[in-house]
């Protein structure tokens, strides 16, 4: 970087006025570098040096010091990149390909630096698409994530609006169901394997919907476990055993996560 730093300081000294009126187009200077003609690439950074100052204290929303910010080294070497890089095939302009990367790498070094992070305020991160509009990348991000997040809260809430009403043709209620969810991680594991044995049975389950009965003798068999068990935690089994079998996603995930973190359900009905 130093290196590059000062050949450009170098340079630029000697080159204030810009390029001559002969001088190539980026676009053949860039083309001429790539054929093997290095002295071309310190001609090009020096003319555009101004350009590279500018688009920096642009996007950094405060004069650049050439001598002294980092941000101005950052965007010299984005650009001596962008040369290395540029594909004239694709047809983009070398300065609107190199204005790209420069941006980028600027925001990469903004993320990376922990000062940054602290005092630059969300403008440093605006982007400039080719066709001048203006947005955003972390407000655009954060938007889009709390879009998603709001679609999700309502599919999960009317999910258990759902849910409550098909529970409700069993006789219970939700806050019935929170107050019999077993408080020991072993008991609740227990009931909620039983109650996936139930689901997984087609015949079983069907059974239970269309009779609204636990088939306590089957799951006694199934389980080995006692009738007065069943019995005890017939409502919580069939809600479990109603959860696995039908299209609750959201309660399907919470169960796997209850699962391991013993969790009780008073917090999915929040």
């Amino acid at each position: 970087m130093l290196i590059l730093l000062e050949r450009f300081l170098r340079k630029s000294s000697s080159s204030k006025k810009g390029p001559a009126k002969q001088a190539p187009s980026p676009e053949e200077a860039v083309s001429e570098i790539k054929n093997g003609d290095e002295s071309r690439r310190d001609a090009l950074i020096a003319a555009y040096s101004p350009y590279i100052a500018k688009l920096t204290s642009k996007f950094c929303k405060r004069y650049i010091d050439p001598k002294k910010d980092d941000e101005f080294s950052i965007a010299l070497l984005a650009f001596n990149e962008a040369i290395d890089s540029f594909n004239a095939s694709a047809g983009k302009s070398f300065l609107g390909f190199a204005k790209t990367v420069i941006q980028r790498r600027l925001i990469d070094y903004a993320r990376k630096e922990k000062k940054h992070r602290q005092d630059v305020p969300y403008s440093v991160f605006d982007y400039e698409s080719d066709d001048g509009a203006v947005y955003n990348i972390v407000e655009t991000r954060q938007s889009i994530a709390a879009h998603e997040a709001g679609k999700a809260e309502t599919a999960r809430r009317l999910e258990i609006a759902e849910l409550n009403g098909e529970l409700g043709r069993f006789g219970i209620t939700f806050q019935e169901l929170v107050e019999l969810s077993p408080k020991h991680s072993d008991s609740r594991e227990l009931l909620i394997s039983i109650a996936i044995q139930l689901a997984e049975n087609v015949e079983l389950a069907g059974q239970l919907r269309a009779t609204g009965k636990l088939p306590v003798k089957d799951l006694m068999e199934a389980g080995s476990v006692s009738r007065k068990t069943i019995e005890r935690n017939r409502k919580y089994i069939i809600a479990i055993a109603i959860i696995k079998s039908g299209n609750y996603p959201y309660m399907n995930d919470y169960l796997r996560v209850e699962k391991n973190d013993n969790k009780s359900l008073k917090e999915v009905s929040r």
